[in-house]
């Protein structure tokens, strides 16, 4: 094997290593079970549809809508479209956990998501997120793409 090869092979390893080890906040950055916001929903259960929207417009970033109420208890499918010119994602957390993660998203920008509660979407693209809210309280959900939650990419989930 040459030296470049070799070194190729290091790298990708590295890269692979931390990205599943930083993929999302909490425990190997894995949300299969319950958490403070509360749990991966069931597909196959009813569940109130919410759309959101996200893109760039007038040099902000944004999801639309950016508030959103949901009873305690009630499971919601989140369809997402990314209608803007840039890769997007939503990453539904606690306020900390999110800003605890868009640190670790600036170390490894092109870290991918395959956590229930996270979906990057490349542009024109959609997807979905079902996610059962089991607990009341404020959450957030953000773009963690370096640069994106600063530039207004960030919303509020309030749980009654």
């Amino acid at each position: 094997m040459t030296k470049l090869a070799s070194l190729k092979l290091a790298c990708l390893a590295l890269a692979l290593s931390a990205g599943a080890a930083l993929a999302g906040p909490g425990a190997a950055g894995h949300h299969d079970g319950e958490v403070a916001y509360g749990k991966p929903g069931d597909p196959k259960k009813p569940a109130r549809i919410v759309q959101i929207a996200m893109g760039e417009r007038d040099g902000k970033m944004q999801f639309i809508p950016d508030r959103i109420e949901i009873r305690r208890g009630e499971q919601v499918k989140f369809q997402l479209r990314n209608n803007g010119a840039l890769d997007h994602e939503l990453v539904l957390a606690t306020l900390e956990e999110n800003l605890k993660h868009a640190i670790e998203m600036q170390k490894n920008p092109d870290m991918e998501h395959d956590d229930p509660n996270a979906k990057r979407l490349a542009p024109k693209k959609t997807g979905e997120i079902v996610w059962a809210f089991t607990k009341a309280g404020e959450f957030d959900f953000s773009c963690l793409i370096p640069g994106h939650r600063e530039a207004g990419m960030t919303g509020k989930i309030i749980v009654k």
